[in-house]
């Protein structure tokens, strides 16, 4: 019997993508067997897939755009103004002091990280419900404390979907974070999570209540695959993708936190027409609908 993939050697990183990624350009991402319990396919999950370059372009009437699900970036904060975002629901930050409350602050990106982040969702998912909660700094570093506190706010305020393109190696954070983790599960707030660029262990990307993704190396934005060799469950668009920036501008950029958002626009596309979904369910559906996932129709194999 061949071994399955998560009992495999973990391969070597590939160059030019970050840690955990595949570079499915030079190497196809192996098909995953699996025996369907219903015909889930992207037609049924969110209308199919649109047609536009670097947006998820328009895949017809029936086609879910997002409308009535609410996210919450949790990065540097959102450029509201920035013409890839289209606007915020609200904006806030963790204040600093003793309580790390969160606060309403002005919809503004001094880094550009967050913005980005917003921005993919948008192209995805045009109608859905953004909020901005600022933990980060310089795009690189925040407290531990300040991600816990905006974490909390954001699963105690009922989104559907979190977006996290950031992680913690602290491992004193580990216990709060899976405590965090678990509960958004079990009240229907999905975390997606970006895995490290760097092959290191991390939360709250590793945890499995969450939604883990890492990249892959080709264009299209609403392209993604199943990876049977976790941690990194889904593989989203993650090299050189035009994001928005500060100041108004668009850039390109590589890295696992640009991923992330092109899977959380695919959730809330999938929410926003199938609103009874379970995180369980939506990850399975997730699943179902990836590039790489066949299903076994009397013999013979048939792409989802």
């Amino acid at each position: 019997m061949t071994q399955p993939p998560w009992r495999r050697e973990r391969r070597e990183q590939f160059p030019g993508v970050p840690a955990w990624s595949l570079a499915t350009s030079r190497l196809a991402p192996e098909e995953f067997g699996v025996s369907r319990l219903e015909d889930v396919t992207r037609e049924w999950a969110w209308g199919g897939d649109g047609t536009g370059g670097d947006g998820a372009g328009d895949g017809g009437a029936d086609r879910a755009d997002g409308a009535g699900v609410r996210v919450c970036v949790l990065d540097t904060g959102v450029d509201a103004g920035h013409p890839r975002v289209g606007g915020l629901e609200r904006s806030l930050v963790v204040a600093d002091g003793e309580d790390l409350t969160v606060v309403d602050c002005e919809p503004v990106d001094p880094v550009g990280h967050g913005t980005a982040c917003a921005g993919v969702i948008r192209s995805i998912a045009p109608a859905v419900s953004l909020t901005s909660v600022r933990v980060l700094t310089d795009g690189r570093s925040g407290s531990g404390a300040a991600l816990l506190a905006g974490l909390r706010w954001a699963v105690e305020e009922g989104f559907d979907l979190v977006n996290l393109s950031l992680s913690t190696t602290r491992s004193r954070y580990l216990p709060a974070l899976h405590e965090l983790a678990d509960r958004a599960y079990f009240r229907r707030c999905l975390l997606v999570a970006s895995a490290h660029n760097m092959p290191v262990v991390s939360f709250p990307w590793t945890f499995s209540s969450v939604i883990s993704v890492a990249s892959h190396d080709e264009p299209d934005p609403m392209t993604y695959y199943y990876n049977p060799a976790p941690p990194a469950e889904f593989l989203a668009r993650g090299v050189r993708v035009p994001v928005a920036w500060r100041r108004g501008r668009e850039i390109r950029s590589t890295g696992n936190s640009f991923a992330a958002p092109h899977i959380t626009g695919i959730c809330a596309l999938i929410l926003s027409r199938h609103r009874w979904m379970t995180p369980f369910q939506l990850k399975s559906v997730l699943y179902l609908a990836a590039s790489n996932v066949v299903a076994s129709k009397g013999g013979a194999h048939v792409r989802a």
